[in-house]
């Protein structure tokens, strides 16, 4: 490929302002449309967002007007950071798709969409194929650590009796959203009134990592079951985007479980929570399988999310350029890679 990747990013918050960063960082990408609803940004060019010195690459005028730029031959990779929800981001998957523009989103329900909604998910799948584009949702979690590293890891093992995953993670990185799906701030009442009535969301994901298993290993769970307590706060913590007192909820305590042939297949814990640090919490990602032979597989402190989340949007783009059309999952392309050199090296034309 000679000329350089084209790339629309919507949503400048903390995870698109972190692609952007990493895709100016890289050899042979191009931004050349930049989205965001926010007042505060659009007007400004992207430099200025970023807070990085201008240069010919980064000075595209951020816009509310996403007609202006969904429109055909105007990119080649629209990349989507605003909402955790297939349906909040489906209108603009739709209008990228329909322009030509293969789509990469960190919309969690997008790791595996049909999880939840299979019409939605037949809808996306067509319009991708008339198109000739390829639509993915990834990030570290869902799709990758919980999911897709644990179903790779099995593929060493002869028999797998069960899987216990835990994540334990510092939410502090992450923008508002994050921290209004996971109740930060919030008293424990009405942190519970939320999960109650869903408006608390918890970490978003669990459901699509039990559908990739599925997927995966040819199963069918008999029943999955989830659950989510409040982290209370004995310490005064903070970030830049949320304030936590003694008393308050500092994150969310989630634990997802899937049964098959009558018994706890896939365990998975993942607790939570802004400055974990505050309180001598070690960070870790732990994955134990039980079968032949045991695996027992350890990362401390965590993968953090933030960075991971970016790189594997950022690293997926040329896979999912290369791919056959239609909506993709994780277990659909090659396994992901640090882009190490120029992208256009990487395009398969």
């Amino acid at each position: 490929m000679d000329n350089k990747v084209r790339v629309v990013i919507c949503g400048l918050g903390s995870m698109g302002s972190g692609i952007a960063r990493m895709i100016l960082n890289k050899k042979g990408f191009q931004i050349v449309g930049a989205i965001d609803m926010d007042p505060n940004k659009a007007g400004k060019k992207l430099c200025e967002v970023l807070n990085i010195h201008e240069d010919e690459e980064n000075h595209v005028i951020i816009t509310k007007d996403y007609n202006k730029i969904l429109k055909k031959n105007f990119a080649d990779v629209f990349v989507l950071a605003t909402s955790s929800f297939t349906k909040s981001v489906f209108p603009f998957i739709k209008l990228a798709a329909e322009a030509g523009m293969n789509v990469v989103t960190t919309a969690e329900e997008m790791s595996y969409p049909k999880a939840l909604d299979k019409e939605l998910s037949e809808e996306m799948d067509k319009i991708a194929k008339e198109n000739n584009v390829s639509i993915l949702g990834t990030g570290v979690n869902p799709g990758f650590i919980m999911d897709y590293v644990v179903i790779m890891l099995t593929g060493v093992c002869d028999s797998v009796e069960n899987i216990k995953v835990s994540r334990v993670n510092d939410l502090s990185c992450f923008g508002k959203a994050v921290m209004e799906e996971q109740g930060i701030g919030l008293k424990k009442e009405d942190f519970i009134k939320g999960v109650n009535n869903n408006t608390i969301a918890g970490h978003v994901g669990f459901i699509q990592s039990f559908g990739m298993m599925e997927e995966a290993f040819n199963i069918k769970f008999d029943k999955v079951t989830q659950e989510k307590e409040p982290i209370i706060s004995k310490t005064q913590r903070s970030t830049s985007i949320a304030s936590v007192e003694p008393g308050q909820v500092a994150g969310c305590r989630q634990s997802g479980h899937g049964y098959w042939k009558d018994k706890l297949f896939v365990d998975m814990k993942h607790p939570q929570q802004i400055r974990p640090d505050l309180e001598n919490v070690d960070t870790g990602d732990y994955i134990n399988i039980q079968g032949s032979p045991n695996l027992n597989v350890q990362i401390k402190p965590e993968i953090p999310g933030g960075i991971a989340t970016v790189a594997i949007c950022v690293n997926m783009i040329p896979h999912v350029i290369n791919s056959t059309p239609g909506l993709k999952t994780m277990l659909d392309l090659p396994i992901p890679r640090a882009i190490l050199g120029d992208v256009r090296e990487l395009i398969q034309l």
